[in-house]
């Protein structure tokens, strides 16, 4: 079982089936934060994916991870890009709207944790447990993941330079 830590000291394990890169990855559903509550699918073949778990958008750092991919979709020619986290899509809604998020999908895990469970990102225990770890995913064109970032400190950003060439390798394949 993988793990991160929450403030350094605190470990936290994951639970579900670990994905890692060369993983075809699976196919779930999550739910957008548009008025109609609509699904949007994670995995899959035919399109390069930019997924970033966090684990709530009301947190300083998420926000500020959430707003930079905002920022760097624009020039991510064919990748789509979706934030997941366990925020019901009202409260993610209203966020996106106070931010200004328009070149991203904000998705809510909430319903089934069929995203956590399926990627292995869903925080098992501590004080965090239930919610996301703050891992990124990019799947390629084929369904398989070409890339993943597992921030070992929930804490902290990740790698954004990293993660977006890994996506525009991706889109480029």
């Amino acid at each position: 079982m993988a793990t991160v830590t929450f403030k350094n000291d605190i470990v936290c394990n994951l639970a579900g089936n670990e994905i890692n890169v060369g993983d075809t990855a699976p196919v779930v559903t999550v739910v957008n934060c548009n008025p109609m509550l609509q699904d949007e699918q994670v995995g899959g073949e035919g399109k390069v994916q930019l997924v970033v778990a966090v684990p709530s958008l009301d947190t300083g750092v998420c926000d500020a991870e959430t707003r930079r991919f905002n920022a760097e979709a624009a020039g991510l020619d064919g990748v789509e890009v979706i934030t997941v986290s366990m925020d019901l899509p009202f409260a993610a809604a209203r966020w996106c709207g106070a931010a200004g998020i328009e070149n991203i999908k904000v998705c809510s895990d909430f319903r089934n944790k069929d995203f956590g469970n399926a990627y292995g990102v869903l925080l098992a225990d501590g004080p965090l447990a239930g919610v996301l770890a703050r891992v990124i995913f990019v799947i390629g064109k084929d369904g398989k993941v070409t890339y993943k970032q597992t921030v070992p400190e929930i804490t902290e950003e990740p790698n954004y330079e990293e993660a977006l060439e890994a996506a525009k390798a991706a889109a480029n394949a």
